[in-house]
């Protein structure tokens, strides 16, 4: 079984900045997709950002142009760095990783990400 741990959640002002982290049990190589997923209460689950093994990226339209995600294969780890942040960013976000787009195959523990002054 994949074990996928996150780290870097916690509170944030708005307009700031914060980083977290997904690293993988196995080579991030043999997933297909990894991403975040995030939920916050009273709303849908949403995608928030996906990459690929191949290195093709999306975003949610809510996040795009500041929010990155990146890889690093040597470390199976890979990253959300998030800036700009708003208060309505504020929920617990969830790394996913999987053999289709859709992922859903591993997930992680879940971090808080509060945005808030």
């Amino acid at each position: 079984q994949v074990q996928l741990v996150e780290s870097g959640g916690g509170l944030v002002r708005p307009g700031g900045s914060l980083s977290v982290s997904c690293t993988t049990s196995k080579t991030i190589l043999s997933i297909y997709a990894m991403g975040w997923y995030r939920q916050a209460p009273g709303a849908q689950r949403e995608l928030v950002a996906r990459i690929t093994s191949g290195g093709r990226i999306t975003y949610a339209d809510s996040v795009k142009g500041r929010f990155t995600i990146s890889r690093d294969n040597a470390k199976n780890t890979v990253y959300l760095q998030m800036s700009n942040l708003k208060p309505e960013d504020t929920a617990v976000y969830y790394c996913t990783g999987g053999d289709y787009d859709f992922m859903g195959d591993y997930w992680g523990q879940g971090t808080q990400v509060t945005v808030s002054s």
